[in-house]
């Protein structure tokens, strides 16, 4: 029987998974038979850990790091950090001989025993990529156990995951991001926008400069810091960071955009031409993306110098491409001017709205008409309201995984500053030049769907950051929740009882009504709710794995009581 050297309810510190960064933890019991400890953090996350990852308090001595030896260089290949999942069902057993002896195949099966020790060597800090790898590790050593035979579908799906998130990753998104938004913008263009057209040809590059346009992204940019640093609304906490600090925000995004829309109607009354945003559309993402570039190198370099507590979990891999895409720093600040939050909620999201006006004005002025069509005008107020109800709760943006986990490097920078204002205008900016009239009925269809699912994203939003905030709260008594080994409790009632991601549903239902003025003569407006689809089973996926991980199984049972992750009895 091998001795146990730390107890339960002992404090040590523990290696956060992936990374040289150690953590105070308490020990809450000892699995003899796969030799790891079950630890919890002080921000709740269980996790299981090997012996070497854990130090006692007293003989704990940090490290101190140069910038040419990051953890990911020193780390050793035989010292990678594994834990057991839960979900011993998931594992891959091996198939009656009939079966294997069949030619008729749904599965490739091979032997990849060998395999194990170079799937280790791939383990990088971000969280995803560990669990990903994890996952990969535990399948090759079921294979060894299994006479080294593994379902090679099962692992493709891991590898796939893995490799978009390793540093090679980082390189395809910093190319994909701005060609992708420089791709609709021109394909838009087109007399013609059919798929069957594209690639679009590119203009001259002197066609993508021009000064001024990069003075107004500066002046608008400008503009919006003033108006978040002045003493204006609420100063609010964020959720508690790994050291128990709570930042404070100065979330007065409301009174932003009313004083936007203010001084840009103003602007119009004395004869500004707003219609310079349509005919400039290029040479503005252009200036952004330069401004977008800029900021996230700055960040980069800045982040050198911050201490271990102020760095993400992820983007602390050691290499440098990968950490300046998903960002090192996890809240930034130049005294109490927060970047992270500053760029999530303000120049892109109001600047949205502008770009909005901007083109109803264009559609005016291109076709002739004394008002906006009633396609511009539905597409102008669904999104107006989604970024109004956004900036009236602004508060409950600092319960969100950017805000809480993410780091902020180049990934939430372009994201932030050029992708929001320059992709989610792509109906307003498509009706401008391909007109598509709309029946009352239909127009009466649109608003009704849009409602719906606006009601299920406010309420199931509001709902989730009540309980985070206060689950002890009375007004909340009568919601049913799973309790966790973390101290916190799932809500297993409401609209979280209906599906996993209501918020998710009303998001999806909200974005098709966005998409259904524009008609049907192209896909190129239906990106959006393509991307979004895309993008929300991603989300999904990855707040699986984080769940899973962080409240074990009690997550299990979470799971099979509200069956349905985003659509109810379709997915």
């Amino acid at each position: 029987m091998p001795t146990v050297k730390y107890q339960k309810g002992d404090t040590v510190m523990g290696r956060w998974p992936g990374s040289s960064l150690y953590y105070e933890v308490k020990v809450l019991g000892f699995k003899p038979r796969t030799q790891l400890y079950t630890v919890i953090y002080k921000d709740g996350t269980e996790l299981e850990l090997k012996e070497q990852d854990i130090k006692s308090v007293s003989g704990f001595q940090t490290r101190s790091r140069s910038r040419s030896r990051s953890p990911s260089r020193r780390r050793s290949r035989s010292r990678s950090p594994a834990r057991t999942t839960r979900r011993s069902s998931s594992r891959t057993t091996s198939a009656p001989s009939s079966r294997r002896d069949s030619k008729l195949k749904d599965t490739v099966e091979v032997r990849l025993s060998p395999l194990v020790s170079a799937a280790a060597a791939l383990i990088l800090s971000d969280h995803l990529i560990f669990v990903v790898v994890e996952r990969l590790i535990e399948r090759l050593k079921d294979a060894g156990k299994n006479n080294g035979r593994l379902n090679l579908t099962k692992l493709t799906s891991l590898v796939s995951l893995l490799c978009l998130f390793l540093p090679p990753g980082a390189y395809f998104w910093l190319l994909f991001l701005p060609a992708w938004v420089l791709f609709v913008i021109l394909q838009v263009n087109l007399k013609d926008p059919s798929l069957v057209n594209a690639p679009p040809p590119l203009p001259p590059l002197d066609a993508f400069w021009d000064a001024q346009a990069l003075g107004f992204v500066i002046l608008w940019i400008l503009f919006q810091a003033l108006l978040y640093i002045l003493p204006v609304g609420k100063l609010s906490e964020g959720m508690p960071l790994r050291s128990g600090e709570r930042l404070k925000y100065r979330t007065n995004g409301f009174f932003a955009i009313v004083v936007s829309a203010i001084v840009a109607g103003i602007a119009v009354h004395q004869g500004v031409d707003l219609t310079y945003v349509h005919s400039h559309f290029l040479q503005l993402a252009t200036a952004t993306f330069i401004i977008s570039v800029l900021l996230s190198i700055y960040l980069y370099v800045r982040s050198r110098y911050a201490s271990s507590a102020e760095l993400a979990l992820g983007g602390n891999s050691g290499n440098v491409v990968y950490d300046f895409f998903k960002g090192h720093e996890l809240n930034p600040r130049i005294k109490n001017f927060d970047l992270k939050f500053f760029c999530e909620m303000r120049p892109g999201l109001i600047g949205w709205c502008l770009i909005n006006f901007a083109m109803a004005l264009a559609e005016m002025k291109q076709q002739n008409l004394d008002a906006p069509s009633y396609a511009m005008i539905l597409v102008n107020l669904f999104q107006l309201l989604y970024v109004v109800d956004g900036l009236w709760n602004e508060e409950a943006i600092l319960t969100t995984m950017d805000l809480m986990h993410d780091g902020f490097g180049f990934m939430l920078a372009f994201g932030d500053l050029v992708w929001v204002p320059f992709t989610y205008t792509l109906q307003a900016y498509y009706l401008v030049s391909h007109p598509n009239s709309l029946s009352l009925p239909a127009v009466t269809a649109i608003v009704i769907l849009k409602l719906i699912g606006f009601y299920i994203f406010r309420k199931s939003n509001s709902e989730k950051n009540a309980f985070r905030r206060n689950p002890s709260d009375p007004k909340l008594s009568h919601l049913k929740t799973i309790p966790t080994a973390t101290g916190k409790s799932l809500l297993v009632s409401g609209w979280w009882g209906v599906v996993r991601h209501p918020n998710y549903l009303g998001d999806l239902i909200m974005a098709l009504a966005w998409s259904l003025p524009c008609g049907f003569s192209h896909l190129l407006p239906w990106y959006y709710m393509i991307y979004f689809i895309i993008l929300l089973v991603h989300r999904d996926s990855r707040d699986m794995s984080e769940c899973r991980r962080k409240y074990g199984s009690a997550w299990d049972e979470y799971c099979r009581t509200v069956r349905y992750r985003i659509i109810p009895r379709v997915y």
